[in-house]
C-alpha cells in the first residue's frame, strides 16, 4: 500500500458540549443530535504522517499503532479534562475555524436530492435503489464477517505455531 500513498492522516474528532455540570462525559452526539445543533461544535485534529515514518514490519507496526492511540488518548484527555480553562475544548496547535454556510451546502444538497428524486420517479430507478440498498447491506455484512474470520484465522494460526514451539522444546 505504501506504493500508492505518500502519507497517512491521523484524524481525531472531539465534540464540544459533551461534559455535564458534574464534569462527567456524556456520550458523543448522534448524527441527528449534531444536525439539530445539540452539539455546538466539533473539533478535528489532523496529523500528517509521512510514509517513511510508518514501520513496515508487523511487530513494529503494532507498536506504532499503539503509540498513535496513546497520543490520541492524551489529546482527548487534554481536550475534555484540562485543568487550564484556556486549553479546555481546544486541540494544541494552530486552529482554523470553518463554518458550513448554506451557500456551501445547498448546491450539493439540491443536486443529490434531484438525482435521488429523479431516480425514484421511474420504476427502473426504484428497483435499482432497492437492489442497491439490499445488496449493499448484504455485501457489507459479508465483508465484515470475512474480516472477522480472517482476523480469527490469523490469531488461530499464531496460537497453533506458539503451541507447537512450546511442546517441541
Amino acid at each position: 500500500m505504501k506504493n500508492y500513498l505518500d502519507a497517512i492522516y491521523d484524524v481525531t474528532v472531539a465534540f464540544e458540549g459533551t461534559v455535564d455540570d458534574k464534569g462527567q462525559r456524556k456520550e458523543a452526539p448522534s448524527m441527528a443530535e449534531f444536525l439539530c445543533k445539540e452539539c455546538p461544535k466539533i473539533h478535528i485534529h489532523i496529523d500528517r504522517i509521512d510514509k517513511k515514518d510508518v514501520p513496515e514490519e508487523q511487530v513494529y507496526m503494532k507498536r506504532w499503532l499503539h503509540e498513535r492511540f496513546e497520543i490520541k488518548d492524551k489529546l482527548l484527555i487534554e481536550f475534555y479534562d484540562s485543568l487550564d480553562p484556556e486549553r479546555r475544548n481546544k486541540f494544541p496547535g494552530e486552529s482554523v475555524n470553518s463554518k458550513l454556510s448554506l451557500k456551501k451546502t445547498l448546491p450539493s444538497f439540491l443536486i443529490l436530492s434531484g438525482l435521488t428524486a429523479g431516480m425514484l420517479m421511474t420504476e427502473a430507478g426504484r428497483k435499482l435503489y432497492v437492489k442497491t440498498w439490499i445488496y449493499g447491506t448484504l455485501i457489507g455484512c459479508l465483508w465484515s464477517m470475512k474480516e472477522i474470520v480472517v482476523k480469527y484465522g490469523e490469531g488461530h494460526e499464531e496460537r497453533l505455531r506458539n503451541a507447537g514451539e512450546g511442546s517441541s522444546g
